[in-house]
């Protein structure tokens, strides 16, 4: 594993592109382009403001940066670098801007959601949509990228209307049995959208494509419902996280379910290998200079390097003890997503911060649990195969395969705390984000693990 050098970053604004060519990063008000392979910088834009939203259009060719607290919209080429579009939307302000799957169109919901506009780069054409929701995901396209779905709530009521993309008409329109609708998701292969209502009611719908109901799921009544949602990669299964902790699969044959997952603070089941990070004895790492804390206010395991120690049943896991008398409780399945093969899911319960819990789906049970010395701020699956990346705000990274896991600290002078981190499409490589930096992290997978625990020299 190698590293490259630390560059600055605002933000956390850092994506790579979709054909896995280029890495896009800001600072400030400006956008700087680089190189994937090599990290030289091949283009460096200047925008109005600061950048508050970066987004790559389909192709690559485009990368749009939005700014909302002006209100304006720049979007730059790659091919023609002289070329560039500034969109105002004036006194209606912005509040979110996305592209349209043909990389062509521009998204851009108005404050306090008052429509969508519609931008068209080629024709310079302007379209609007009334209506828009205000809620946690109310716009989905497929992955196709011939529909759009779009929350919208009207008279008091919630609807989902259904657009084709390449002429932005309207397909269908129907009205969604839910209190105060909170997000709509397309499953993978674009036949069905799964809509969720508010957390104080616990429903979760599935409609087809033409807007007939296919089911309705509800788990249970007069508590808080539902938390997170996510489709199967083969759209088989549909995962929904409750405030429960629980886990509840969903199965697209019958959308009954299938199974449920719980979150307890001990881990009794011998078959189940649950992974403790633990501090290495610094006398034990031989080539290795103890340097101190370059801040007092750096967490004490932040710059220290730890391993992993497989824990004997039953496991005792650090609870956090939610305060009753707040709003947005720290209780319930935070996190969920599905392996690229299918094979796991992995989860994370807001109530047992410091724990990621791995579930084997073919066989419907436990596989693995790892916890961590610090809460988990993230995690992301390799998009090539069952590999995981885990990040907890200190300045190492985690990964975890069927094959074992490994804690590395991220080399470099100072205490880099990730908080964020992307994979490249290939796998080979991820994005390590901090406060004011990032890096490139390189896997090589034949010396994996002989090179994780490399001198801070070692890094490329």
């Amino acid at each position: 594993m190698n590293f490259s050098e630390v560059f600055k970053l605002s933000s956390l604004l850092c994506k790579f592109s979709p054909d896995g060519k280029y890495l896009a990063s800001c600072v400030q008000y400006r956008l700087v382009i680089r190189d994937v392979n090599t990290l030289q910088i091949l283009q460096l834009y200047t925008c109005l403001d600061q950048i508050q939203h970066i987004e790559w259009s389909a192709d690559s060719l485009f990368i749009l940066c939005a700014m909302y607290k002006r209100g304006l919209v720049q979007v730059w080429s790659l091919e023609q670098p002289e070329w560039h579009c500034r969109i105002d939307e004036g006194s209606a302000g912005l509040v979110a801007s996305c592209w349209s799957p043909d990389g062509r169109h521009i998204l851009n919901t108005t404050e306090f959601h008052l429509r969508i506009t519609v931008w068209s780069l080629c024709t310079k054409s302007v379209s609007y949509i009334k209506y828009p929701k205000a809620c946690q995901q109310g716009i989905a396209f497929t992955r196709d990228g011939r529909y759009m779905a779009l929350a919208e709530r009207r008279d008091c009521k919630d609807h989902v209307s259904i657009f084709v993309c390449s002429d932005w008409q309207l397909l269908r329109h129907f009205d969604t049995e839910t209190q105060d609708l909170a997000g709509i998701e397309w499953a993978p292969n674009g036949c069905v959208l799964a809509v969720w209502d508010t957390c104080l009611e616990y429903k979760v719908l599935l409609y087809s494509l033409d807007g007939r109901l296919l089911s309705a799921y509800c788990a249970y009544e007069w508590s808080l419902g539902v938390k997170s949602v996510a489709w199967s990669p083969s759209s088989q299964f549909l995962a929904v996280g409750s405030y429960d902790g629980k886990v509840r699969i969903l199965n697209h044959v019958t959308w009954k379910m299938i199974t449920e997952f719980g979150h307890p603070a001990t881990v009794n089941n011998p078959k189940t290998v649950v992974y403790k990070e633990a501090e290495k004895n610094p006398q034990l790492a031989l080539g290795r200079l103890a340097f101190p804390a370059p801040r007092a206010a750096a967490s004490p395991a932040s710059n220290t390097e730890s391993k992993y120690e497989i824990a004997s049943a039953p496991v005792s896991l650090q609870t956090l003890k939610p305060i009753a008398d707040r709003a947005n409780p720290k209780i319930g399945v935070g996190a969920l997503a599905f392996s690229p093969d299918n094979y796991f899911l992995a989860t994370r319960s807001d109530s047992v911060p410091n724990a990621v819990w791995i579930w084997d789906i073919q066989k419907l049970r436990l596989f693995v649990v790892l916890e961590q010395l610090s809460p988990v701020r993230s995690f992301q699956w390799d998009p090539q195969q069952p590999r995981l990346a885990i990040c907890t705000g200190g300045s190492k990274v985690y990964l975890w395969s069927p094959a074992g896991c490994l804690s590395v600290q991220v080399p470099g002078e100072g205490d880099f705390q990730v908080l964020s981190l992307c994979w490249h499409f290939s796998g080979d490589s991820m994005a390590l984000l901090s406060k004011d930096h990032f890096c490139l992290c390189f896997l090589e997978t034949e010396e994996r693990v002989g090179t994780a625990f490399g001198r801070p020299g070692d890094h490329t």
